[in-house]
């Protein structure tokens, strides 16, 4: 007798196993919805910005606002620490080189300020025409 109740045993485990893990499978499935929910919700969709040339245009404005931006600060800083150095420095051979990186940063700004306008020059020129289907 002895040997059925532990058979039992073994099979009344079983069923709490099982019914253990089917008790998991609504709680997994209710967080794969809310992840699938929460996705859907703060997902953005791309078509709504326009076509792909406005959100091209968008994107490259943006990106040189942003480095002309540091750009023109950082070629202001620079050259505020050359004019000090060609200003205080008693060595020649410092005010020289001062004055020669004082021109390599106006040129830098310069071309990166160029550039800038020509892309927006033939932003107007060329027409979209050309690139569509």
């Amino acid at each position: 007798m002895t040997g059925k109740l532990k058979c039992e045993n073994k099979e009344k485990g079983n069923i709490k196993l099982g019914n253990q893990r089917t008790e998991l499978v609504p709680q997994f499935a209710f967080i794969v919805f809310l992840t699938v929910l929460m996705i859907c919700a703060t997902a953005m969709p791309a078509y709504a910005a326009g076509d792909i040339f406005e959100t091209a245009k968008n994107a490259m404005q943006t990106v040189y606002k942003d480095v002309a931006g540091i750009a023109t600060v950082a070629a202001v800083v620079c050259a505020a620490v050359c004019l000090f150095l060609m200003n205080f420095s008693k060595s020649g051979r410092t005010v020289d080189e001062s004055r020669s990186w004082l021109k390599r940063i106006v040129v830098c700004w310069a071309a990166l300020m160029t550039l800038g306008a020509i892309v927006t020059y033939f932003e107007k020129i060329i027409p979209q025409s050309l690139f569509g289907g």
